[in-house]
């Protein structure tokens, strides 16, 4: 298996969106013995287009152990939806449970330009991978 350091950036540019996602592993809230794994997940968004946009949607798919095990579709955020000038970052961070050493995370948000267009932008597949190293009691 590899290992996967905790500081491992995930990037993709889609529609002039540049998402990057980082995961982190978070000790004080797993149990690897009751087969609970808990990450956070720091997120930035940049505006790389000549257009402003606001994040309106999010569609999470979370696997664990090479399944599904949610679907999480909402409005916005962390109860932002964030409006983006060009050039314009914005970050946000939070977390999620699996049940199994290995899983992963991947979606899309969905943005509105200031035309009224609707489009989707990737968030780039990260992996949450357990290694005893990460665990420290």
């Amino acid at each position: 298996m590899q290992v996967i350091s905790q500081s491992e950036k995930y990037s993709k540019v889609t529609q002039d969106i540049l998402v990057t996602v980082t995961p982190e592993f978070l000790a004080e809230k797993s149990s690897p013995s009751d087969s609970v794994y808990a990450y956070s997940y720091d997120v930035t968004f940049e505006n790389l287009g000549t257009k402003s946009v606001q994040l309106v949607n999010r569609h999470w798919i979370v696997m664990s152990g090479g399944r599904q095990i949610a679907d999480v579709k909402g409005e916005g955020v962390v109860g932002e939806k964030p409006v983006l000038q060009p050039s314009e970052t914005y970050f946000y961070n939070s977390w999620t449970l699996i049940r199994d050493e290995v899983g992963s995370m991947f979606g899309t948000y969905t943005f509105v330009d200031e035309d009224g267009q609707f489009f989707d932008v990737v968030i780039p597949e990260f992996h949450l991978i357990y290694t005893e190293q990460a665990f420290i009691h």
